[in-house]
C-alpha cells in the first residue's frame, strides 16, 4: 500500500504549525526533509514498531511486505497482544494463518458463530480475554471447546445480543476449564441454573465481576454463594425473585457494585439492600418502572451509598465518590481519568460504572421508552459524551452507538429528534465523534461514523460536521477496506448530501469517486454499503455539476450494474433513483443519453417496474420518465417492453402512493410523445388507468395523468377510447377543479384534441378491427367538453385588459393581457411540428371555443423566455402560421379573446424572428 508522508512542519496562513513527531528521530527526519524525501527504512526498530502500533491489522500486514526488516518487525509480539477479528470473516484457514503471530496474544474480539468456531485454530494458549458479539448461534459445544483450549482465560464477554443457544452446561464448562476467570459477562441466556453458578463459585475463586444481562431466569440463591464477587449486574433480567435477593445478596461479603437496571425491582428491595449490605457502595437502577413510580422511600437515607436512577442527579452522585469534589460535576469521568492520585478500589468502581452505564444507556436508547426527553437532554447525552472518552474501547464503541441510537425517532423514515441531536452538538459531541472516527481502531471508526451519519440528518448538525472537517474524514473512511467502516461512512455522506450546500464539498473531498469505488468493491455481499453508496450518489446526482462528477467517476456503469444484478430492494431503489437524477439534466449535460446507451440499463429499469416493492417501482418509473425525454431512449424503452410494463404498473397503482402514481403516469406521458408509442399505449390498455389516475387527489398526479392523456388524445383512436372509458368527465373535472394550472391547461388541450373533428370519422368504425365501440353519446360529451374549455380559457382573461387591447395596438395593452393569461409552467412543454400544426388548423375550426383555445395554447408556447419558445416559433413560421393568425385576428365572427390571443402570438413570432441567433 502507499501512504503519504506527513511532514514535520505545515503552514497554516502565515503561521507555522508544529506537528507531532518522535524526538528520537527528529534529526533524521529533518535531514531527510532537506533532501526532499523521507527514508523510512532508516528509522530505528523501536520507532517502526511504535508506528506499526498505530495502524490497523490489515495495514500492518500490508507494510510487512515492504522489506524483510519490516516483515520481521511486523511480527513483534508486542504488536499482536490484542486482535480484533470482527470486521473479518474468520474461518479455520484464516485463523491458522495467524498462529505464528499470536503466540503472545492476550485479548481477542470476534463476531459471529463462524468466527467462534475458528478461534481454536489460532492456538493462542496465553489468551486472557475473549469478547464476542452477534453470538445468537454460538452453541454449548463451540463455547466449551473455546474455554477448554484457553485455560489462562481471565475475562469472557458474550453480548450484548442474546446468546440464545448457550445453556447452563456451557457455564459449567467455563467454571471447570477457567480457574483464573475474573470477569464473566453473558447476555440473553434462557436459564442459568444453581448448579452452574455453584460451579463458578467453587472453581473460579478469583471471579469478581459477573454480568448475567437480559436473561430469562437466574438462580438468585446460588448467586449468593459466589462470595468472591465484587461487581454484579443482572440488568434486564426477568423473573427475578426480589424477596430472595433482599435476603441473600446483602450477605455477599465483597459486593461493592450492583446493577439491577431495566428490571422490575421495587423500592422495598432497594432499601433493604442498601441498609443491610455492609460492603455495597454503588447500586445502579436505571429505567426501573416500579421503582420510578415510588422513589421517596428508596431514595432517602442511603448511608453514604450511591444510587443511580433516572430520577437522581447522576453526575452529582458520581462526584460524591471522590474526596475532592470536582468543580464541574459533569467532568467527573474526565477528572478521574486524569487524576494522578490513583485509588485502586475507586478505579475498579469507576471502570465498572463506565461499562454498565454504556451498556444500559444503549439498551434504553434501543427501546426508546416514552417520557425520557428530559433525562436524555440533561443527563443521558452528557453521560454518553463522557463515556466516549473512556480508555475502554468497548465502552467508547457503545457510547458512540448510543449517540447514534438515542436521536432516532423512526427508523423507517429516518427521522431524528432535533433537540437531542443539537444537545450533542452543543456539548462538543461532533468534535469528539470526528476524533474517534480518525482512530486507527476500526470498531471505533465504524460506530463514530454511524453516530455522525444519524446526527447529520439534522441540518444544523450537518453544518457543524462540515465545518469541523467531517466531510473529508468520511470521504477517507469510505475508502476503508473494512466493509463496516465504509458502510457507515457512506451513510454519513448520504445524509450530508441531502443539503445542497454540502454536495460540492463532498465532490471536492473525493467523495464521489470513493462512493463509486465502493459499489465495485462490494458488488457482492455488501447490501448495506451498496444501498448507502447508491443513496449518496443519488443525492449528489441531483446537482448538475456533481452529476457530471458521478458520470466521470464511472457512476453510470456502477449504478446500472446494481440495477441489473442486485436483488436487495433497498439497493435497487437507490440505484434507480440515482439513475433518474443523472438523467434529469438533459438540457445541461449528456448523462441522459449516456445512461440510455449503457448496456442493459433500460432493460433493467423496465424489469424493476415489476418489483414487488413499491419504492423500487416508483424510482424505476421515475428513471424511465426522465430518460424518455431523449428521442433515442424513448424508442429503446419501448423496444425493451417499457410500454407494456408501464401500462401494467399504471393499472395496479390506483391505491399506491402519490409518488408512484405520479411517476407511472409521467413515464407514460414521456413515452407517448412518439406516435408509435402513443398508439401502443392505447392498444395495450393504458387509457383506463390514466383516467383513474386523473381522478387522484394529488395535484402532481393530475399533471402527469393529464399530460399523458393529452398526448394520447392526439390519436383519434385513443381519443375515442378516452370517451368510451369515461375520460371526458374526468378531464372536465381536472379542467375545472384541479389546483394545478398545468393540469387544467393540459386537460383542456386533451378535450380540444378529442372534439376538433378528427375523432368523428374514426368513431364510425370503433377503436379497432377486433372490438366494437362502446355506445357513447358523443354530442353530449362534446357539449360538456366545449363548455368547460371555454370556462377554463375565460378564467385567464380580464375584460378591461381585453377591451384596452381591442381599442389599441400599443404593446403595453397586449403585455397586460399576456401577463394575465400566462401559465408559467407551460413554458417547459415542448411540442412537435404535428402538434403545432394541429393548433394552427384548429384556428380555422368552426367552433369559436376551439379557435380561442388554440390561440391561447399557441400564446403559452411562444411567450418569450419559455424554454422551448424559440423552437415553437420556428415550427410555426415553417408552417405558415402567420397568415392563419392574421386571419383569426381579423375575423369578424371570432370571439374577442381569440382575436387578442392571435395578435399576441403574432407579436411573439415577430420577437423571436428579430432575436433569432445567427447560427439558427
Amino acid at each position: 500500500m502507499s501512504r503519504r508522508v506527513r511532514r514535520k512542519v505545515a503552514k497554516k496562513g502565515k503561521e507555522k504549525v508544529v506537528l507531532p513527531c518522535y524526538p528520537e528521530v527528529e534529526d533524521e527526519v529533518l535531514e531527510s526533509e532537506r533532501n526532499g524525501d523521507v527514508d523510512w527504512t532508516s528509522l530505528p526498530d523501536d520507532t517502526v514498531i511504535q508506528l506499526f502500533s498505530c495502524l490497523n491489522y490489515r495495514d500492518r500486514a500490508s507494510l510487512s511486505s515492504t522489506c524483510s526488516t519490516w516483515r520481521a518487525l511486523s511480527s513483534s509480539p508486542c504488536l499482536w497482544s490484542s486482535l480484533d477479528l470482527r470486521a473479518h470473516k474468520c474461518d479455520a484457514a484464516m485463523a491458522a494463518s495467524l498462529t505464528s503471530r499470536c503466540v503472545n496474544l492476550h485479548k481477542l474480539r470476534f463476531r459471529g458463530a463462524d468466527s467462534a468456531d475458528a478461534i481454536i485454530h489460532v492456538q493462542a494458549r496465553k489468551l486472557r480475554e475473549i469478547s464476542g458479539d452477534y453470538c445468537r448461534k454460538i452453541t454449548d459445544a463451540s463455547l466449551s471447546v473455546i474455554v477448554a483450549r484457553h485455560e489462562e482465560l481471565e475475562s469472557l464477554q458474550l453480548g450484548p445480543d442474546f446468546c440464545e443457544r448457550i445453556t447452563s452446561d456451557a457455564i459449567k464448562a467455563i467454571a471447570h476449564c477457567c480457574p483464573k476467570l475474573r470477569k464473566l459477562r453473558l447476555s440473553g441466556i434462557r436459564e442459568i441454573s444453581g448448579d452452574a453458578i455453584n460451579a463458578l463459585a467453587k472453581h473460579c475463586p478469583n471471579l469478581t465481576d459477573i454480568g448475567f444481562l437480559d436473561c430469562l431466569n437466574v438462580d438468585e440463591t446460588a448467586l449468593g454463594n459466589v462470595v468472591s464477587v465484587r461487581m454484579l449486574s443482572v440488568a434486564g433480567t426477568s423473573n427475578l425473585k426480589w424477596g430472595v435477593i433482599s435476603q441473600v445478596w446483602h450477605k455477599l461479603p465483597k459486593l461493592v457494585g450492583l446493577d439491577v437496571s431495566r428490571t422490575d425491582v421495587g423500592p422495598i428491595t432497594i432499601s433493604r439492600l442498601l441498609s443491610s449490605s455492609k460492603s455495597l457502595k454503588v447500586l445502579c437502577a436505571l429505567n426501573c418502572p416500579v421503582l420510578e413510580q415510588n422513589t421517596s422511600s428508596s431514595m432517602g437515607n442511603n448511608k453514604g451509598k450511591l444510587v443511580i436512577a433516572l430520577c437522581t442527579d447522576i453526575f452529582k452522585g458520581l462526584a460524591s465518590l471522590f474526596v475532592d469534589t470536582p468543580k464541574k460535576e459533569k467532568d467527573v469521568f474526565i477528572n478521574w481519568r486524569n487524576s494522578k492520585n490513583k485509588d485502586k478500589n475507586l478505579d475498579e468502581i469507576m471502570t465498572w460504572l463506565e461499562w454498565i452505564l454504556s451498556h444500559t444507556l444503549l439498551r434504553i436508547a434501543e427501546n426508546n421508552p416514552q417520557g425520557l426527553d428530559d433525562f436524555w437532554l440533561k443527563q443521558g447525552a452528557p453521560l454518553l459524551l463522557s463515556l466516549m472518552q473512556s480508555s475502554q474501547e468497548d465502552v467508547q464503541e457503545r457510547a458512540s452507538t448510543g449517540l447514534a441510537t438515542f436521536v432516532v425517532i423512526n427508523d423507517e423514515n429516518a427521522s431524528i429528534d432535533g433537540g437531542r441531536a443539537e444537545a450533542v452538538m452543543r456539548d462538543g459531541g461532533i468534535r469528539l465523534l470526528l476524533d474517534l472516527a480518525k482512530s486507527w481502531r476500526e470498531g471505533l471508526q465504524s460506530e463514530a461514523a454511524k453516530a455522525i451519519a444519524n446526527l447529520s440528518v439534522n441540518a444544523k448538525v450537518a453544518k457543524a460536521v462540515a465545518e469541523e472537517g467531517g466531510i473529508n474524514i468520511l470521504a477517507v473512511l469510505a475508502r476503508s477496506l473494512n466493509r463496516l467502516v465504509a458502510e457507515e461512512a457512506a451513510g454519513g455522506l448520504w445524509n450530508l448530501s441531502v443539503g445542497e450546500e454540502h454536495k460540492g464539498a463532498i465532490a471536492e473531498a473525493g467523495g464521489v469517486k470513493a462512493l463509486v469505488d465502493l459499489i465495485f468493491k462490494w458488488s457482492c455481499g455488501g447490501d448495506g454499503v451498496l444501498e448507502r453508496a447508491a443513496g449518496a450518489l443519488a443525492n449528489l446526482a441531483a446537482d448538475d455539476k456533481c452529476s457530471m462528477e458521478v458520470a466521470l467517476a464511472g457512476g453510470v456503469h456502477a449504478l446500472v450494474m446494481l440495477a441489473r444484478n442486485c436483488k436487495f430492494e433497498g439497493v435497487q431503489e437507490q440505484a434507480a433513483r440515482a439513475l433518474a437524477n443523472l438523467a434529469a439534466h438533459g438540457d445541461s449535460n449528456n448523462n441522459n443519453s449516456a445512461v440510455g446507451q449503457e448496456a442493459g440499463a433500460l432493460e433493467a429499469l423496465v424489469q424493476l417496474t415489476r418489483s414487488p416493492h413499491e419504492g423500487v417501482r416508483q424510482e424505476a418509473a421515475g428513471a424511465l420518465w426522465n430518460l424518455s425525454f431523449d428521442d433515442r431512449n424513448r424508442e429503446a424503452i419501448a423496444a425493451a417492453g417499457g410500454v407494456e410494463a408501464l401500462v401494467a404498473l399504471a393499472q395496479t397503482c390506483s391505491n399506491a402512493s402519490q409518488g408512484l402514481q405520479e411517476r407511472a403516469a409521467g413515464a407514460l406521458w414521456g413515452l407517448s410523445v412518439s406516435e408509435a408509442n402513443c398508439i401502443a399505449i392505447g392498444r395495450e390498455g393504458g387509457v383506463a388507468p390514466l383516467i383513474a389516475l386523473a381522478r387522484s387527489e394529488a395535484e402532481d398526479v393530475h399533471e402527469t395523468a393529464a399530460g399523458a392523456l393529452w398526448n394520447l388524445a392526439f390519436n383519434p383512436g385513443n381519443a375515442l377510447r378516452i370517451v368510451e372509458e369515461g375520460g371526458v368527465p374526468a378531464l372536465v373535472h381536472l379542467c375545472s377543479s384541479s389546483g394545478s394550472k398545468m393540469a387544467r391547461f393540459m386537460a383542456a388541450l386533451a378535450l380540444a384534441y378529442m372534439f376538433d373533428g378528427r375523432m368523428d370519422e374514426f368513431a364510425l368504425i370503433g377503436t379497432s378491427s377486433e372490438s366494437t365501440s362502446k355506445s357513447v353519446n358523443l354530442d353530449g360529451a362534446r357539449r360538456l367538453a366545449l363548455k368547460h374549455i371555454e370556462v377554463f380559457v375565460l378564467t385567464f382573461s380580464d375584460p378591461q385588459a381585453f377591451a384596452a387591447a381591442a381599442a389599441s395596438s400599443a404593446p403595453a395593452a397586449l403585455a397586460q393581457v399576456t401577463e394575465k393569461a400566462r401559465i408559467q409552467e407551460a413554458g417547459h412543454l415542448r411540442c412537435s411540428g404535428a402538434e403545432i400544426g394541429r393548433f394552427i388548423t384548429m384556428l380555422r375550426n368552426p367552433s369559436s371555443i376551439l379557435k380561442t383555445c388554440a390561440a391561447f395554447a399557441l400564446l403559452q408556447f411562444t411567450i418569450p423566455g419559455g424554454r422551448h419558445a424559440t423552437h415553437h416559433a420556428s415550427l410555426m413560421q415553417s408552417a405558415g402560421a402567420a397568415r392563419v393568425l392574421r386571419a383569426a385576428a381579423a375575423a369578424a365572427t371570432a370571439p374577442l379573446e381569440a382575436k387578442i390571443f392571435a395578435r399576441i402570438v403574432l407579436r411573439n413570432l415577430e420577437h423571436h424572428h428579430n432575436h433569432v441567433e445567427p447560427s439558427l
